[in-house]
C-alpha cells in the first residue's frame, strides 16, 4: 500500500490571521464574527477560545457566557483570501498543489520518489516551515499523509493543532478504530443513523463491513465500492464534476430587518450571483430564494421559508431579477426577515444553451455583459441597476467553506 497523498489543514485559520496581524491578540481567546450583532454566530475561534467551548457556530451571546475574556473581531474576507494565496505560494515551494479544497485545506500528490515514510515526513515538515517563514509564525497547519485523500484528511484531523500524522499500510485499519464515525467526511447525523440501522456503530465495524453492506448503506453500489476501496487504502478516483448550483446569502444586520431593506439586499445578492454565473460561463434554469424570519412569539426560534421557479435558461441579470421578484411576492407576511438568500440551479454551460431569438432578451444579455466589463475596469458599482443603489454596499463578499472568492471587481 503506497503513500500517495499529503493533506494540509490550516489551524483556526481566520482567528490565526487576526492574531498574526495583531500581536496583542496572541495567546488570547479570539472569535471572528460576520457582523456586530448579538444574534449572529462565531465563524471561527482561536484554540485559546476553543478551550472554553467556543466553536464555529456558537452564538455570540453564548460565547460571551462561556468565555468572558473573549475578543471579537469582524471578519476581513479580503485579508483571509490574501493569506490563502500566500500559503499556496509557500506550499508550492516544497510540493505542487494538486487541489485546493477550501480556503484552509489543500492536497498534494506525492511523486514516485517521495512516497517513503521518511521522505513524506520530511516534505511535510518543510511545508510547515515554509508557511511559518513566508506567511507568519501564527499560521500553523496539521498535515496528514496516507494512501488516498480521505485517509489523509482523517489523519490531518487526528492531531490538532500543528499535528503531523502518517498512515501506512501497517497502521491500517487499527489506527482508525479509536475514531468516531462522524470523524469521516461525508458521515453526518443522517448517515450515522443509517449506519446504525445496519448495525455499524463503530469505525472498527465500518472498516470490517463487506462491500455489499456498504453499498446497501449508501444505496449505491458505486459509492459503496468507493468507501470500501478508500477505507482499505485504495487509490482515489477522478470525481471532477460540473458545478450544480450557485448562490449567495446574507444575515441581515438589525437595522435592515424589514421587508424593504431585506428585498434590497436580496436584489444585491441576485446581482452578484448573476455576475458570477456569467463569469463562470453558465446559464441557470431554476431560481429559488430562501428566507429566515424572526418569530416574535418565540424569540429564540426562527421560521424558514423557501420557494423556487423554473425559467428558460438564462444568465442575464434582468431575467433572474424578474424571477426573484415573483418569488418574493409569495413570501409569508407579518414576520421580520433575519436572513435572505438566492440560489441558481439547473446550471448548463452557456456554450450549450441556445441563444434567445427575441431582441429584448438579446439586449438584456448584452447589457449584463457590458455591466461586467465596466465594473471590472472601473471598480465595483461604477455601473449598476437603480434597484440596488441604496444597498450596493450591503452583503459584502464572504468566504464559503468550499468557495474561495476571487474578489473580481465586477462581482463585489
Amino acid at each position: 500500500m503506497t503513500l500517495r497523498k499529503l493533506f494540509i489543514d490550516m489551524n483556526a485559520f481566520f482567528a490565526s490571521i487576526e492574531q498574526q496581524d495583531d500581536p496583542t491578540l496572541r495567546g488570547r481567546p479570539v472569535a471572528v464574527i460576520p457582523t456586530d450583532a448579538p444574534t449572529t454566530c462565531c465563524i471561527a475561534a482561536s484554540y485559546e477560545a476553543k478551550r472554553y467551548g467556543v466553536r464555529t457556530g456558537t452564538p455570540v451571546w453564548q460565547a460571551r457566557q462561556l468565555c468572558p475574556s473573549l475578543v471579537f473581531r469582524l471578519a476581513r474576507h479580503r485579508r483571509y483570501v490574501l493569506f490563502h494565496h500566500r500559503i499556496l505560494d509557500a506550499v508550492e515551494t516544497v510540493l505542487p498543489i494538486e487541489k485546493v479544497l477550501s480556503i484552509d485545506e489543500m492536497t498534494c500528490s506525492l511523486g514516485l520518489n517521495e512516497r517513503s515514510p521518511q521522505q513524506a515526513l520530511a516534505l511535510a515538515n518543510a511545508i510547515k516551515q515554509a508557511i511559518r517563514t513566508r506567511v507568519g509564525e501564527c499560521l500553523t497547519c496539521s498535515i496528514g499523509i496516507a494512501p488516498n485523500t480521505l485517509l489523509a484528511k482523517v489523519a490531518a484531523d487526528m492531531r490538532k493543532p500543528h499535528g503531523l500524522t502518517l498512515l501506512t499500510a501497517a497502521d491500517l485499519p487499527h489506527a482508525l478504530h479509536s475514531l468516531q464515525l462522524t470523524d469521516f467526511p461525508g458521515i453526518g447525523p443522517r448517515m450515522l443513523r443509517r449506519l446504525h440501522s445496519f448495525g455499524i456503530t463503530s469505525v472498527r465495524q465500518l472498516c470490517a463491513a463487506p462491500l455489499a453492506t456498504l453499498s446497501a448503506v449508501w444505496k449505491s453500489k458505486k459509492i459503496g465500492e468507493r468507501w470500501h476501496r478508500l477505507l482499505h487504502g485504495g487509490e482515489d478516483e477522478d470525481l471532477s464534476t460540473a458545478r450544480r448550483s450557485l448562490g449567495h446569502s446574507h444575515v441581515l444586520p438589525p437595522p435592515l430587518r424589514n421587508d424593504s431593506d431585506a428585498y434590497g439586499v436580496l436584489t444585491r445578492l441576485t446581482h452578484k450571483a448573476a455576475a458570477r454565473l456569467r463569469k463562470e460561463g453558465y446559464c441557470a434554469g431554476c431560481v429559488s430564494i430562501h428566507l429566515t424570519f424572526l418569530d416574535s412569539k418565540r424569540p429564540a426560534s426562527r421560521r424558514r421559508w423557501s420557494w423556487a421557479c423554473r425559467i428558460p435558461h438564462a444568465q442575464d441579470t434582468p431575467a433572474i431579477l424578474r424571477a426573484v421578484n415573483q418569488l418574493w411576492q409569495a413570501r409569508p407576511q407579518g414576520f421580520a426577515p433575519f436572513h435572505v438568500g438566492v440560489l441558481l440551479t439547473e446550471l448548463r454551460s452557456a456554450d450549450c444553451t441556445t441563444p434567445s431569438l427575441f431582441d429584448d432578451n438579446r439586449r438584456s444579455i448584452a447589457l449584463s455583459h457590458t455591466l461586467d466589463l465596466v465594473n471590472t475596469q472601473c471598480g465595483p458599482h461604477a455601473l449598476h441597476f437603480a434597484s440596488i443603489h441604496d444597498h450596493r454596499n450591503t452583503a459584502p463578499t464572504r468566504i464559503a467553506f468550499t468557495q474561495i472568492p476571487c474578489f473580481d471587481r465586477a462581482i463585489l
